[in-house]
C-alpha cells in the first residue's frame, strides 16, 4: 500500500489542517495521494500475482466500512485477523487518519469517508491492472477469488450474465466460487461455458459418479515459471446456501485431495504451486500447516483485508478484502527448483476519486447499467445513521432489515443472515433501491414468517454461533452471527455448543424466552426449498419508504463474552 514517506505526508497534512480532530478536505486528501502512488511498488522476481476476491458483483464505487469486531477462538484468538480498530492500527504501525486507517479499519470511518470519498469501481480496477500488466507484460497473473456473480440487482436480472461480461473483459486468468452456486447447476454451468477463463473448483464432485465436476488445477508459464493454480470452492455450499439449488453436488475441504493436488502440479514440473481458495482465512491458515507444498494461499471468503502477507510454515497467505475494495499484488522471486526465494506485497485500496476510470470498461459496465438505471436510481429515503454490515454480531443496516421483518411480518422477534457482503452508507446519504439490493440480491430472498418454540429459536442462535466459533477451523463456515430483532442475549464464545447462548429476552415484553413456548418469528434467506413470503428487499424497500428518514439506534441488545 501507501509508503511510509506517503503515510508522513498524510499525517503532516492532517495535523497542520485540523489539529488532533483527524480528517481533512478532499481537496487535500487529492493533493496527498495519487494514482501513481497506488501503483508504486518494488517489482521483484519473475511473477506478479495479482488478486482480487469476494467482489459481490459491486460495478460501481461505494463505501465500504470494516468490522469493529471479528473475534477469533482457539489458536487465532488475538491473530489477523481478528484484531480490529485501534488494535489492528497498532499491530500494523498504521497511523489514524491515514488513508490505509480508513481502508483497513472501522476507526473514524465516517468522518474519513468524506475525506477519501468512495471505494472500488471496477472501472477503476481495471485501471491499475492494466497499468501493472504494462509494467510487467509477460509476468502477471489475474486471479478471482469467487463470490463474483453475486450481490447486486444487476446480477439478480441478468442471473450473474453482467459479471461474467465484466471479469471477461478484466482478462481474468482463473476463479474460483461459492455464491455462484446459488444460480443453480444449470445456470453455473451455462455461465461457466461462457467464460474466457477456467472455472476451478477441484473439490465439488459429483454425488453418484464421484467424479469432478470441475477442473481443479490449471497451469500457466510467466517469467519463465511453470506456475500451477489449484481452486477450492467454498467447502460448506450446500450447508450455508440450498442444498436443492446443487442437489448432484458434494463439496468439502478434502485436505487430502488438495496434497494429492499439490503433489501432482509438482510432479508435472510446476515451480510455484498457487491455491486460490475460497474456504475462509482460519480454514486456509489450518490448511496451510497441514498441506506441505503450497507457496502461495489466495484466501477468500471471510472478506478479510491484511496489508501484510502471512507467512505459515513456507506459505505465503494473501487476503485481499472485498466488495471490490482492494487488489493485492504480490511479486515473487522463484527458485529455479521451486518455492519462493523472495517477495514484494501491497494491498492497493481502490480510492475511487484518484484513479483514472478506464474508458472501455466504464462504458462496458454504463452498458450493463442502462436498462436498470431507473430502479437503481429510485430514493426511497435518507439515513441519519451510519449504515453498515460487517461485525460478528449486527451491522446497523442489518438491524434496519429486523426492523422491518417485524414491522412488516407483524412479529415478535425477526431474524436475518449473518451475511458478510452489502455496502455502507453514511450519515446523510440517499438510500436507493440499489443500496436495498446490495444488501439482499439472492435467488431466495422470501421473508417467511412462521410458528418457533423459544428452544428452537436458541437451538438456531447455538448452530450459527458454533459456525463461527468452533475452535477448530475445519468447522467454521466463515459468516457472521444470525441478526436479532425483537430479543437480546448474552454469548460466551469460548463455551461448547449448546451453552454460549443465554438470557434470551423478548424486547417488547421485557419476559425471558420460554423454551417451551412458541413465538412468532420473520426471517429470510432460508435454505428450505418452498419457502413462502414476499421477497426481502420489496419488504425494506417498503419500509423504508415509510419512514422517509431511518435512524438506527446504538444496539446494547447482545453482551458479549470474548475474553
Amino acid at each position: 500500500m501507501l509508503d511510509r514517506r506517503q503515510f508522513l505526508q498524510v499525517a503532516a497534512a492532517t495535523a497542520v489542517l485540523t489539529g488532533a480532530s483527524g480528517a481533512f478536505s478532499k481537496v487535500a486528501a487529492k493533493q496527498t495521494l495519487s494514482q501513481d502512488d497506488l501503483l508504486d511498488f518494488k517489482a521483484t522476481g519473475q511473477v506478479t500475482l495479482l488478486n482480487f476476491t469476494d467482489c459481490h458483483a459491486q460495478l460501481k464505487p461505494i463505501y465500504f466500512r470494516e468490522p469493529s469486531v471479528n473475534l477469533g477462538v482457539g489458536d487465532a484468538y488475538g491473530l489477523p485477523p481478528h484484531v480490529t480498530g485501534k488494535d489492528m492500527l497498532a499491530m500494523f504501525d498504521l497511523p489514524i487518519s491515514s488513508p490505509e486507517a480508513y481502508a483497513l479499519s472501522s476507526e473514524d470511518f465516517t468522518a474519513l469517508a468524506k475525506t477519501y470519498g468512495r471505494i472500488g469501481g471496477l472501472d477503476r480496477m481495471t485501471t491499475l491492472i492494466n497499468a501493472i500488466r504494462a509494467e510487467r507484460p509477460n509476468n502477471t497473473l489475474l486471479l478471482d477469488g469467487g463470490d463474483t456473480w453475486q450481490g447486486s440487482y444487476t446480477a439478480l436480472k441478468t442471473d450473474g450474465a453482467d459479471m461474467v461480461e465484466v471479469m471477461n473483459a478484466l482478462g481474468v486468468d482463473a476463479m474460483t466460487a461459492h455464491w455462484e452456486f446459488t444460480y443453480g447447476t444449470d445456470r453455473v454451468n451455462e455461465l461457466k461455458d461462457m467464460l474466457d477463463f477456467p472455472f476451478l473448483a477441484g473439490n465439488v464432485f459429483d454425488t453418484e459418479w464421484e467424479e469432478e465436476v470441475f477442473e481443479s488445477t490449471s497451469y500457466f508459464e510467466r517469467g519463465g515459471v511453470k506456475i500451477a493454480v489449484i481452486g477450492q470452492a467454498f467447502p460448506y455450499t450446500p450447508v450455508a446456501n440450498p442444498r436443492y439449488m446443487i442437489p448432484e453436488w458434494s463439496f468439502g475441504i478434502r485436505e487430502k485431495l488438495v496434497q494429492k493436488r499439490v503433489d501432482a502440479a509438482k510432479e508435472s514440473g510446476a515451480k510455484l504451486i498457487v491455491l486460490l481458495s475460497h474456504n475462509g482465512f482460519d480454514v486456509d491458515r489450518k490448511l496451510a500447516s497441514r498441506v506441505k507444498g503450497i507457496d502461495v494461499i489466495l484466501t477468500g471468503h471471510t472478506h478479510d483485508a491484511l496489508p501484510t502477507a502471512i507467512k505459515v510454515n513456507k506459505t505465503l497467505m494473501v487476503a485481499s478484502g472485498s466488495h471490490g475494495k482492494f487488489l493485492a499484488r504480490l511479486d515473487l522471486d522463484v527458485k529455479p527448483d521451486g518455492g519462493i526465494k523472495d517477495f514484494e506485497f501491497k494491498l492497493m485500496p481502490i480510492f475511487s476519486d484518484v484513479i483514472t476510470p478506464d474508458a472501455k470498461m466504464a462504458a462496458l459496465i454504463d452498458k450493463i447499467r442502462a436498462p436498470h438505471e431507473d430502479v437503481l436510481n429510485t430514493v426511497l429515503g435518507t439515513t441519519d445513521s451510519l449504515l453498515y454490515r460487517r461485525g460478528n454480531f449486527n451491522g446497523t443496516f442489518d438491524d434496519l432489515i429486523c426492523s422491518a421483518l417485524i414491522q412488516e411480518r407483524d412479529s415478535e422477534i425477526s431474524l436475518s443472515p449473518g451475511f458478510r457482503w452489502g455496502s455502507s452508507l453514511i450519515p446523510g446519504q440517499e438510500i436507493t433501491k440499489e443500496h436495498v439490493f446490495n444488501q439482499t440480491a439472492i435467488t431466495y430472498p422470501n421473508a417467511y414468517r412462521s410458528n418457533m418454540t423459544g428452544k428452537l429459536i436458541k437451538d438456531i442462535l447455538e448452530d450459527v454461533a458454533d459456525n463461527l466459533f468452533n475452535p477448530d477451523p475445519y468447522y467454521q463456515q466463515g459468516g457472521d452471527m444470525v441478526r436479532v430483532g425483537g430479543m437480546a442475549y448474552s454469548i460466551d464464545i469460548h463455551k461448547p455448543i449448546g451453552q454460549r447462548i443465554t438470557d434470551m429476552t423478548v424486547l417488547r415484553t421485557g419476559k425471558r424466552v420460554d423454551p417451551s413456548a412458541e413465538y412468532v418469528v420473520s426471517g429470510w434467506a432460508s435454505v428450505n426449498e418452498g419457502t413462502e413470503g414476499p421477497p426481502v428487499y420489496d419488504l425494506v424497500s417498503k419500509y423504508i419508504q415509510d419512514k422517509k428518514v431511518v435512524t438506527v439506534p446504538e444496539n446494547n441488545n447482545i453482551k458479549i463474552k470474548a475474553g
